[in-house]
């Protein structure tokens, strides 16, 4: 059987803050596979943001591995952490994070044009289409409703088919129908694309699209369903 998308073994991260140490995660192991949904819940700095951060190669443990499709991150040079961010991680934000002076076709394009991709307009506007936005291919995000920016953060999540996609608290800023429609898009991602969603919520109603909820608590992980 091939790895898990995204494997935890025995993870703990710990900071260093005015001479004191911090231990932001402890003994944390947990499986994402592809095609499943995984909700991190418990409350703010219970360990969720560090864990996505580990998750996405964007730190390290102190201790314990972080593998994805089966290589510990800590094996890996700069350069293949770079090829990996691009390629196989997507991120999506609470507060969307478009850049403000590009059109949304040009948002969803830039995973692409980083990966090296020589055609990108193509598959970007086949993500505008799957989020129901192709008609604001041309707009740039100032002319866009919240939740119309996060369904374009996640097609731009989504553009280069990453086997992975971290999600942090990806209805933290929408009222009720817009969070709906990004759930129902995440949901899909899982479904449809074979992709390993791992999301941070603080929301009940996000973690119920999840296979496997996963509660931290101190950076422990204290229940999983």
């Amino acid at each position: 059987m091939p790895p898990p998308r995204l494997e935890l073994r025995q993870v703990s991260k710990i900071y260093s803050s005015d001479g004191q140490n911090v231990e932001a995660l402890s003994d944390v192991s947990l499986r994402v596979e592809a095609g499943t949904v995984t909700a991190l819940m418990g409350r703010s700095g219970c360990g969720k943001s560090t864990l996505l951060n580990l998750a996405g190669a964007m730190d390290f443990p102190t201790s314990g591995e972080v593998l994805i499709d089966g290589r510990p991150t800590t094996a890996l040079g700069e350069q293949e952490l770079t090829v990996l961010r691009r390629k196989r991680i997507g991120f999506v934000f609470q507060f969307f994070q478009l850049l403000p002076t590009l059109t949304v076709l040009e948002n969803v394009e830039l995973p692409l044009l980083l990966a090296g991709e020589a055609n990108t307009a193509g598959p970007a506007l086949d993500r505008l289409n799957w989020v129901g936005l192709a008609e604001k291919a041309h707009s740039f995000p100032h002319q866009l409703s919240g939740g119309q920016m996060q369904r374009v953060a996640i097609a731009r999540a989504l553009a280069h088919s990453p086997h992975i996609l971290i999600a942090d608290e990806p209805t933290g800023n929408l009222d009720t129908a817009s969070g709906d429609q990004a759930l129902t898009l995440l949901r899909e991602s899982a479904d449809r694309f074979g992709t390993a969603v791992l999301m941070a919520t603080h929301s009940a109603e996000a973690a119920a699209i999840a296979n496997v909820r996963v509660h931290l608590r101190d950076g422990r992980m204290w229940n999983m369903l």
